[in-house]
């Protein structure tokens, strides 16, 4: 066969293999030796001695290193170029996706695969994307998140009169039917699920962190609707008060949870309700408050939270609800992504964490082709160069060499 022959009608190798690799296939069992086939972007054989013929095939030689489902970042924001509530609304958009484009990459090259933008983006930078415009992770967006007036997602200080409805990670929409309306335009528009404000938050000028947020009737609107087209509603929740609240009404996806309570906790597994975490945000606000110009007012909200954020995993577990990974970096702050995976790992271990990051999230996303190393799967995958769980540094340490396939493309 001539190298012209194995080709694909792309320019690509028609398939790819990776050679004796030590398979962590997302999963809590045991790592095993295997090779990996992949064809047409998906898996198609995994198992010692799967890789025989080599024809038509890029080699991929593992050489006993790990290799990993693509991980998914289930709390990411590409427009979040700034931690100013104000600004970051009143941003023109077309800035804010160039700069959610680099970030997109960055986030690529760290080995995330997938990515789930819970406040922001749009179909035109899906679409950028899928098409191969940029270099970007699988991307599935919500579009900003839905505020009530005061909420966590209206940036407007108390001592100002202005109006405002929205921008390009939040609007505020309050109401029973205007929610209706808002939740019908975003799946109208593809939205993957949507995002709501049902706690005060960090960044947000004028709400206490533990009140919950909506009515119960509005949070039951949006869930219904979103159950109707399929989806679900993720929902901002800090407090137990908040997390019941939610869940009650419907949410499927807690993200933050920093203040959860066993009772909580309870309420959640009952529902089948997930917690996405987001610890590496905390421990970058708190180390880098400077940097990126925290208020006094801000430091004190990030300091009650961080303080009890990694109990609230270990409850969680305790409880048996099923935890997934999220980053939720502003601005400058998005090189702790994979700092986040530490802080998890130091409540959960390294296996729980990298099954958090790839199987939990892909459920939660209701994608069974992704977060997964088995035939029919998507053929997302990330190779470290080292032995999991011996070296765990390997899953955070962005120095050591990593090699990212996405949708088997060699990156």
């Amino acid at each position: 066969m001539s190298p012209d022959e194995s080709l694909g009608a792309d320019g690509r190798f028609a398939h790819l293999i990776i050679t004796d690799a030590l398979v962590h296939d997302g999963g809590l069992g045991e790592p095993f030796e295997a090779d990996v086939v992949v064809s047409a972007g998906r898996i198609v054989a995994v198992g010692a001695g799967a890789g025989r013929d080599r024809s038509a095939a890029q080699v991929l030689p593992a050489q006993g290193r790990s290799l990993l489902p693509g991980l998914i970042d289930a709390h990411f924001h590409a427009y979040a170029t700034t931690l100013d509530a104000w600004q970051l609304e009143t941003q023109r958009l077309s800035y804010a996706a160039l700069v959610g484009a680099q970030r997109l990459g960055r986030a690529l090259r760290r080995g995330f695969t997938t990515v789930r933008d819970v406040a922001g983006g749009d179909e035109g930078l899906e679409r950028a994307c899928r098409e191969g415009l940029l270099p970007a992770p699988r991307y599935l967006w919500t579009g900003p998140a839905m505020s009530q007036t005061g909420g966590h997602g209206d940036p407007r200080p108390g001592e100002v009169s202005v109006c405002f409805h929205g921008g390009p990670m939040n609007e505020v929409v309050d109401g029973v039917e205007a929610l209706r309306v808002a939740t019908r335009d975003r799946f109208r528009r593809g939205a993957h699920a949507v995002k709501i404000m049902t706690s005060g938050g960090v960044v947000s000028p004028t709400d206490p962190i533990r009140v919950p947020q909506y009515s119960a009737e509005e949070v039951a609107a949006v869930c219904g609707e979103a159950r109707r087209r399929g989806s679900y509603v993720a929902a901002h929740a800090y407090s137990p008060e908040a997390v019941l609240h939610s869940v009650r009404s419907g949410v499927r996806s807690i993200e933050h949870g920093n203040l959860l309570d066993a009772e909580a906790a309870s309420a959640m597994a009952t529902a089948g309700a997930f917690l996405v975490p987001t610890l590496a945000a905390y421990d970058a606000m708190a180390r880098r408050h400077a940097e990126v110009g925290l208020s006094p007012v801000q430091r004190a909200k990030n300091t009650e939270v961080l303080e009890a954020g990694k109990a609230a995993v270990d409850t969680a577990r305790s409880a048996g609800v099923p935890i997934g990974f999220g980053s939720d970096l502003m601005a400058q702050l998005e090189d702790d992504q994979l700092r986040g995976l530490q802080l998890q790992a130091e409540v959960l271990g390294v296996d729980q964490t990298i099954h958090s990051a790839t199987r939990v999230n892909a459920r939660l996303l209701e994608r069974a082709d992704l977060g997964t190393i088995a035939a029919g799967a998507v053929a997302d995958l990330l190779l470290l160069d080292g032995r999991l769980p011996q070296e765990g540094s390997l899953l955070w340490n962005g120095q050591r060499p990593r090699t990212v396939v996405q949708g088997g493309r060699v990156l």
